[in-house]
């Protein structure tokens, strides 16, 4: 997990579905993510049928392969 920097508005919490075959995984790539504003609306706007579920992250941060990635927080029910 990345560290939350006070100081900095790089890295944040967000609101996402994030699009993912199974939800094991932690970490996901920026194609992969679609922020949204609020819980409800990550709600509302999730899909398992269509591999969509709604859940909170952290990021982006850049992997060493030079990709922006986004960290799992939790999923939301």
């Amino acid at each position: 997990m990345i560290p939350n920097d006070p100081d900095s508005n790089l890295v944040e919490r967000h609101y996402a579905i994030v699009y993912t075959r199974k939800r094991d995984r932690k970490r996901f790539a920026e194609n992969c993510v679609e922020i949204v504003a609020s819980r409800e609306e990550a709600l509302e706007r999730s899909d398992s049928e269509s591999t969509k579920y709604p859940a909170i992250i952290v990021g982006p941060s850049r992997s060493s392969e030079g990709l922006r990635l986004f960290y799992l927080l939790e999923w939301i029910t």
